[in-house]
């Protein structure tokens, strides 16, 4: 009896990491179906300046490991799709993604099938290849003996050096992000925004300016920040853990069709990545805020801005102007009468 496990990734720089992984996961059934993800699907996962091998490339590396047995292409941010038409008896992803954040782990077990999360090879990591080549390492900023006018400039420079990034090679997430917001709130549907620390400050800033306004008068938009009923926060935080303080909300409240923004700095804060999963399981649009190596996260939503920077105050600055970008084009598109 054939028994297919499917695993998936973007696997631009093959590692025996990779290799260790794909030959378990095919000792665990038949046969072995590899979703891949497409250019552009990698490049809203890993960023513009990647994949190094297309999706043809790739594939073909792929296909000819002695554990793969067949190669399927996926141009969605996720591969849901892809499981849903392949229906495999055998799920599997690397030991950094837990059961429950697997896509599509839900429809396989309802159809009696097994989830696997397997440890990874130790010290393989794509990216920590990737940093070795290109000599890269976190930047420490450096001021001359403690200047505070040589900590402003640098500061400044940083700044204004992650958002001429996000401008050069973002533009058109950010606008893509701002078109599904626009696409949810004309109906009945609405808006959830989720984060921590400061982008819990950045989720009732957001969505004070949609029920408010931003710079134009408007009727009020419906959007619900999930960081600001501390009843409620502290209540499933202690009933549920809390990782599940944001998740507990989405099933609550989130129906089919709206929408989450899901801000974590780092992309794997453990409660975003809970409601992510959450929203998606109810047919919600997920759009996800994070930084450089938010790839977490940025693999489970419809649209991610991952800005530039592994410093999460650049971060943080960039997110809040890119939610007044966005802010700004809805305002447009309720003036143009498109909202």
């Amino acid at each position: 009896m054939e028994v297919i496990v499917f695993t998936n990734g973007c696997f631009d720089i093959i590692h025996p990491g990779h290799i260790d992984l794909l030959e378990r996961a095919k000792a665990l059934g038949t046969r072995l179906v590899v979703g891949l993800n497409s250019d552009e699907s990698v490049r809203k996962i890993k960023g513009p300046d990647r994949p190094f091998l297309n999706e043809r490339e790739r594939a073909a590396v792929l296909i000819g490991l002695s554990a793969v047995d067949e190669v399927r292409i996926f141009n969605e941010p996720t591969p849901e799709n892809l499981i849903r038409e392949i229906n495999p008896d055998v799920l599997v992803k690397g030991g950094d993604w837990a059961a429950s954040e697997i896509i599509g782990s839900d429809l396989v077990l309802q159809n009696g099938g097994k989830v696997f999360s397997l440890p990874l090879k130790e010290g393989f990591s794509s990216s920590n290849i990737v940093d070795k080549i290109r000599g890269n390492g976190m930047p420490i900023l450096e001021t001359a003996a403690g200047s505070d006018e040589s900590i402003t400039t640098a500061s400044l420079t940083e700044h204004l050096e992650v958002l001429q990034a996000v401008m050069d090679s973002h533009s058109a997430i950010v606008e893509e992000c701002a078109g599904i917001i626009s696409g949810v709130l004309p109906g009945v549907n609405k808006v959830l925004i989720c984060g921590n620390g400061g982008s819990a400050a950045d989720a009732q800033h957001v969505a004070a300016e949609f029920t408010g306004r931003f710079e134009t008068e408007r009727r009020g938009l419906p959007a619900i920040a999930l960081t600001t009923d501390t009843s409620a926060l502290t209540a499933m935080s202690n009933d549920y853990g809390f990782e599940r303080a944001f998740a507990r909300q989405v099933e609550s409240l989130a129906r089919e069709g709206d929408c989450l923004i899901a801000i974590s700095t780092s992309g794997d804060s453990p409660n975003v990545i809970a409601a992510v999963m959450a929203a998606r399981s109810l047919g919600c649009k997920v759009i996800g805020f994070t930084g450089a190596k938010g790839k977490k996260l940025a693999s489970l939503c419809d649209a991610c801005v991952m800005v530039p920077s592994g410093r999460t105050c650049r971060v943080q600055e960039a997110h809040i102007t890119i939610f007044h970008i966005i802010c700004e084009m809805i305002d447009r598109n309720v003036e143009d009468g498109k909202l």
